[in-house]
């Protein structure tokens, strides 16, 4: 958030008018939209596993290409979450991807940072619930920024390659709200 501040303000604001100095509890995501927005949105730009792997369960046939029954493949879910065609701004941070016009969350199906079908990943409830819980739990009590001597335009975001996309190492300063 510290490269985001006008964001890490809205969010904090939201989480300030709804939740208050109340510990938050998992049932008041539905009262955050502008909140539960930026987390999806950090999921699908971040698209921390690009690529999975599954095995088709019968013959099939796809974009013109014969697939047999048994046949490991790699979806690359990256290019479902930075769509052209399913995202206004896909290469860029932009919560309003799941705000509609009068700023309620919206679902999206092009949304799949967990994977997709029955292979999908089977604690993803229970990490979405963890993710909420952790996300506003700090942004409800610090405010993050770059350590003296940075500027926001100075941190980069560009994720480190490997089996999955993680981030760059860089310092922050989380300094308390209360």
């Amino acid at each position: 958030m510290a490269k985001y501040p006008k964001i890490q303000d809205q969010v904090q604001e939201e989480l300030s008018r709804v939740i208050g100095s109340r510990q938050v509890q998992v049932e008041d995501r539905k009262n955050l939209p502008f909140t539960d927005a930026v987390i999806h949105e950090t999921q699908r730009l971040a698209s921390i596993i690009p690529v999975t792997s599954h095995r088709t369960s019968q013959d099939v046939t796809f974009q013109g290409h014969f697939i047999k029954k048994g046949t490991t493949v790699f979806p690359l879910m990256s290019s479902v979450l930075h769509d052209e065609s399913e995202w206004e701004n896909p290469h860029s941070f932009h919560p309003a991807h799941f705000l509609d016009k009068d700023g309620k969350f919206i679902k999206r199906d092009a949304f799949m940072p967990f994977s997709a079908g029955r292979r999908a990943c089977p604690g993803e409830g229970l990490a979405r619930m963890e993710l909420f819980i952790f996300f506003t739990s700090l942004l409800q009590n610090f405010r993050f920024t770059p350590p003296p001597g940075v500027s926001e335009d100075e941190l980069d975001l560009t994720p480190r390659m490997g089996l999955t996309l993680n981030p760059s190492p860089h310092k922050l300063c989380a300094v308390s709200c209360i």
